[in-house]
Parts: C-alpha cells; sequence; structure tokens
C-alpha cells in the first residue's frame, strides 16, 4: 500500500498536496512518502521476526542519501553493487559494517574501498572474483569475509531482464559446482567463509519460487554450516508490488470506479490507496511460506529487498506540454521522459498514470503518454485510458519510487528531475533540479589540436 490518495478531487502524498509541490519545485519531479518507506520497512521486520535476521535494503532501488539515512536510522542493512553505493551509504550516515557487496564485476579498486571501511561481506559471483579478493586482501593484510552466490537455477516467472536465478543468467556460481568451490576457497589464508547467499530475481508476486528456491538451499547450507562454520544466509530480495491494480486485483481500475460513483470528494477515513488491493502474495504470505523453513537451519539470515521497500513509496510528477491526434492515435506529450523514467520503454513496464486534479464527468481518452526524447521508445504510457486532459495538467506516473530516478539519465542533454520527500505536511528537497550548467561540469574542451583542421 502506499499513502498517495485524493482529497476533494486533489492527489495528496501524506497530507501534502502534489500540485503544490509541483508549483514550487517544478516538473518532472519525483515525490517520495517517507511514511510509506518506513510501513514497508518495518511490516517486512515485523514478519520476519522469529528469525536472527537482518534486511540488506537494495541501495540500487532508490540510493538518495535521504531515503538511506531514513532506512539506516531504521537499523537498515544494505545491498550494495558498486564503490559508489558503498560511499553513499557511509555518506548518509549508515553502517559500511552492516553492508553486503553483490555483483559479477567487482574491481580490485572496489575491492580494496570494501575492505577498508570493513563490510560485511562479499556476495561473491565466481572462482576468479575469489582470487582476486584474495590478493587484494593479502597486499592489504586483512582477512576478506565472502558469501558465495549461489545459482539454484530456478524459475522465478518474472520479466526476462530481471531473472537471476537461472543457469542462463550471468550470476551467481552452479549450484552443483559450490561445495567444491568453497573447499578451494577455505584454504586461502586471506580468506573467510561467513557465509552463503542466493537472489532469484526481482518483481516475483507467487511465493512458489521463493520456497522452491529455499527449499533447494536448505541442505546446502545445513553441509556448509557443519563444514565450514558459515554464520550466515541471504535469502535474496524479489518481493513484488502493485504496478497495476486492474490486473492485480482481476477488477477495473479502482481510482475510473471512484470516479464514476461521484467520490472524489470522499473524507479521508473513507478514503481507499490507489494500490490497495491484495497482491497474489501478501508479506504474510512471503513470511508464513519461509520462516518455518529457515528456523531450523540456525544461521543469521538475510534479505535484500529493495522494490518493495521504496517502488510504491515514489511518484513521478509531469506536466502536460502538448496534445495532439492523428489519424490513429491521441498522443499526450510530457515534459517527463524516458531519462527520468526508464522502465517503460526498457521493461515494458506498468506505471498507473493519475491527474492530479479530477475533473468530475470528464471525458475519457485512450492514449499514449510521450515525453519529448526523439525516440520512439520514449513513451510512460502506451493505449492507456485517462482522463482527457488540457494543456498546462498535470499527471503523475505512480510507483516510480524504485527504479525511476537511480536509473535516470542526462539523454538528449536533459538535466534530471528534483526529488522530494514528504513527510505528513512537512517536505524536504532531497535533490534539486540539475542545472544546464552542471550537464557540463565534467567536460573538457582540449587543445586547438583537437580542432578542426
Amino acid at each position: 500500500m502506499h499513502y498517495f490518495h485524493y482529497r476533494n478531487g486533489e492527489l495528496f502524498c501524506e497530507q501534502t498536496r502534489v500540485a503544490a509541490l509541483a508549483k514550487e519545485f517544478g516538473t518532472p519531479l519525483y515525490v517520495y512518502s517517507q511514511q510509506t518507506i518506513t510501513e514497508h520497512y518495518r511490516r517486512l521486520d515485523q514478519a520476519l521476526s522469529p528469525l536472527d535476521h537482518a534486511i540488506c535494503y537494495a541501495t540500487k532501488a532508490n540510493s538518495n542519501l535521504a531515503v538511506i539515512r531514513l532506512l539506516a536510522d531504521l537499523g537498515s542493512s544494505f545491498d550494495i553493487v558498486s564503490a559508489g553505493e558503498l560511499f553513499r551509504v557511509i555518506q548518509a550516515g549508515g553502517d559500511p559494517r552492516k553492508c553486503v557487496f553483490a555483483g559479477v564485476g567487482k574491481t580490485e579498486d572496489e575491492i580494496r574501498y570494501a575492505l577498508q571501511n570493513d563490510i560485511y561481506c562479499f556476495n561473491v559471483e565466481s572462482d576468479a572474483e575469489i582470487d582476486r579478493i584474495q590478493k587484494v586482501a593479502s597486499a592489504m593484510g586483512k582477512r576478506a569475509p565472502i558469501a558465495l552466490r549461489v545459482n539454484p537455477d530456478v524459475e522465478a516467472h518474472t520479466h526476462k531482464k530481471i531473472t537471476t536465478g537461472k543457469y542462463e543468467n550471468k550470476f551467481g556460481v552452479q549450484y552443483e559446482k559450490v561445495e567444491g568451490v568453497y573447499a578451494r576457497a577455505s584454504k586461502l589464508s586471506c580468506i573467510e567463509l561467513r557465509g552463503v547467499q542466493m537472489h532469484i530475481g526481482s518483481q516475483i508476486t507467487s511465493v512458489k519460487p521463493f520456497v522452491a528456491a529455499v527449499k533447494k538451499m536448505l541442505p546446502l547450507a545445513a553441509r556448509l554450516k557443519k563444514r565450514f562454520d558459515i554464520k550466515s544466509c541471504s535469502i535474496g530480495g524479489g518481493i513484488g508490488i502493485v504496478y497495476n491494480p486492474a490486473l492485480d486485483s482481476g477488477v477495473a481500475d479502482w481510482w475510473s470506479r471512484q470516479e464514476k460513483r461521484g467520490r472524489a470528494g470522499a473524507s479521508r477515513r473513507r478514503q481507499r490507496p490507489l494500490d490497495d488491493n491484495p497482491l497474489p502474495m501478501t508479506i504474510a504470505d512471503y513470511a508464513g511460506a519461509v520462516v518455518p523453513l529457515l528456523q531450523p537451519l540456525g544461521l543469521k539470515i538475510l534479505v535484500e529487498p529493495g522494490r518493495f521497500i521504496v517502488g510504491n513509496a515514489g511518484i513521478l510528477v509531469m506536466r502536460v506540454e502538448y496534445l495532439k491526434k492523428t489519424a490513429r492515435k491521441h498522443f499526450v506529450i510530457v515534459d517527463a521522459a524516458m531519462n527520468d523514467l526508464i522502465r517503460p520503454a526498457f521493461y515494458d513496464a506498468y506505471h498507473e498514470i493519475v491527474p492530479l486534479k479530477q475533473r468530475k464527468g470528464g471525458k475519457v481518452v485512450t492514449a499514449d503518454v510521450v515525453g519529448p526524447v526523439c525516440e520512439s521508445g520514449d513513451f510512460l504510457a502506451q493505449n492507456r485510458k485517462i482522463a482527457m486532459p488540457q494543456q498546462g495538467d498535470y499527471f503523475a506516473a505512480l510507483s516510480a519510487g524504485a527504479y525511476g530516478f537511480t536509473m535516470a539519465s542526462n539523454y538528449n542533454s536533459r538535466p534530471r528531475p528534483a526529488e522530494v520527500l514528504v513527510n505528513g505536511d512537512a517536505h524536504d528537497l532531497i535533490r534539486r533540479r540539475e542545472t544546464l550548467k552542471e550537464l557540463i561540469s565534467g567536460e573538457l574542451i582540449r587543445s586547438a589540436r583537437w580542432g578542426a583542421s
């Protein structure tokens, strides 16, 4: 669930009018709900309370310093995939000793930086990586804690670009080879075998793949504990969220139904969040299935969620610049683009598009919501039924808190958006909008010999 709702026909984030934020900070604009982030973290933490556990927030989902600081204050550990993300955690006040470092291509410099900051462990993805960590740790006079990432060859039934637990994927060590790799690593002088890890993919909305993967991992983890005295077992992340209420609940879009019933002005007590429908898998389902399996293992259990914590906590606000109609299509041209939110172009991802202000009895149109970038793939929604806008209206793409700004770019030399964090009726600017001057701040024009001759 999340804390975006309509009050008297206007979209609010918690107790704050989103239109007021758009007016103050301009658009495109990312807006995040602190209450949503906090509640999602606490719900998961409580669900896993029967276990000795740590929630390692996947920093790649949303790496703004204010978001990291909020989670650090809640007690979160962190899953990082680069030296840059480790730097962010440290700068935000997070504890590097509560960081697990994942990724298939760690450089020597990144390994060195992580060891200097005493991270909890490296999630290792290959024999070659173990050799590199041994080399760097030896030169530093340190022992490097590692957990081998196991590829369990389990189908997660998610998008092909975010599945990670099959042998066709680049991630992890083949299940059948894991114990041999541990045996070899145990003989290295600067390697400490701290745990074992897996992660089968993202945006998983059924409990079955998690259960299958955990059941496959349990006997392996038990043998590794007995033979090598490992201390932890990570079951990765991947818990999915609601992006499309109509598809996930099997009913018509909630907002459209409320508009037709004329309930836009309902009191806050009677309001319902825009995605308040049951997922195929709830947190209670997830914990109820995996906790009993993991309890007898007697290891510290790590989970690495990202999207679940921040995905529904963010929206991208956009302004309608033009309306265009061709012989075959209606186009709503907005000031947000694929460089601001690439998920629809990259993953064919669905984001609910809603107006900041509802119009009673307004016309509904089927349209493509597109941006100004010079690519046919620059769209936020295609063939979508939306309230017919006017030029200058504002819309929001919901569920944009994960893999939104973190995947943004300066393509077409477009400055990246501002970000705002809302807490009740208060808000903070947590990233100012880039300026044109900042676009070229790292670039150099070389001497005249590089010019035209």
